[in-house]
């Protein structure tokens, strides 16, 4: 239920998530230090595919777009976040606060769609082995990434739509940056109606991407039993560096979504650690997994050392 009346005009919210933190400073700088580190790997990973044309295969072109999401996932609330902790800038303008919502939400949902859909590429890679490459092109990866994209924003466009249209109470915020339920715990509304209406939308993105995922393993698994042990250990190799990805990113959205719905309570620095986490820890962990585990990455690195030294 709204309360008009007590309404007031928002130009510039207030961020007050980390109000309670004792050493700001310090985790501001580790902040930084990760955030550094997570674009500079990323960044370091998309030139090695850009500029080998050998690497220019379905694969590769699923990485480096995994690392572009990466890139801009931490990068639209991580500056935000070690601005308020390292320089004590408190205040985010209303359209900035939105856009940050919007492009963090959307880089979040691709996230789930970049996982799939590599998923997707090693499944038709060990099912139809000899038909892969005239089945996935690159032409046909960039069109489906495409599409992946304007289905995201489409998805995405409901929070802004709903935030937007509903009266504030008051201009600060207890969370660390500017999130939906940042945003709605701001407004005059019961915010149940509202975090239902996303946690729906979001149960059904996890509930589908995972299910794919875990099915497209369980296919994967019986290629795995009727193939030569070379096939096998090759087959493994690739698996895992999925899989690893694969569990960074769904374990702390699983709590984060689906256990609180179920009645699992979280603190507000649990959750804000959780979401924290879920930001920074893929993209930390995506391109030194790929970096480490595939080989012709990791082949490419170490001869850049090696003629250095």
């Amino acid at each position: 239920m709204s309360l008009p009346n007590a309404s007031i005009k928002v130009t510039h919210f207030i961020i007050g998530g980390f109000d309670t933190v004792k050493r700001p400073v310090a985790v501001g700088v580790v902040m930084l230090v990760t955030y550094l580190l997570a674009v500079t790997a990323n960044v370091v990973n998309i030139l090695f595919i850009i500029f080998d044309k050998r690497l220019h295969k379905p694969m590769y072109l699923l990485i480096c777009h995994l690392a572009v999401v990466d890139i801009t996932y931490t990068s639209s609330t991580t500056p935000t976040m070690t601005g308020v902790l390292l320089a004590g800038v408190t205040t985010i303008s209303y359209v900035e606060c939105f856009i940050q919502m919007s492009v963090f939400h959307w880089a979040g949902v691709m996230e789930l769609f970049s996982l799939t859909i590599m998923a997707f590429d090693r499944l038709v890679a060990f099912s139809f082995p000899f038909q892969y490459h005239s089945y996935l092109t690159n032409a046909r990866t960039l069109v489906v990434t495409y599409i992946l994209w304007v289905v995201a924003c489409g998805i995405v466009a409901v929070m802004p739509v709903t935030a937007a249209a509903l009266p504030y109470c008051t201009s600060r915020m207890k969370y660390t940056f500017c999130d939906y339920a940042a945003v709605i715990r701001t407004t005059c509304v019961d915010p149940n109606y509202y975090f239902n209406l996303v946690s729906v939308i979001m149960f059904f993105l996890l509930f589908f991407t995972f299910s794919f995922i875990c099915l497209s393993y369980f296919v994967i698994a019986f290629f795995m039993k009727v193939s030569s042990n070379r096939d096998r250990k090759k087959m493994a190799s690739t698996c895992v560096s999925h899989l690893i990805v694969v569990t960074c990113y769904y374990s702390p959205v699983f709590v984060l979504i689906v256990l609180t719905r179920l009645g699992v309570v979280l603190t507000l620095a649990e959750r804000q650690g959780l979401l924290i986490g879920s930001i920074l820890g893929p993209a930390v962990v995506n391109p030194f997994v790929y970096c480490l585990r595939t080989k012709e990455i990791k082949n490419k690195i170490f001869k850049i050392f090696i003629k250095k030294g």
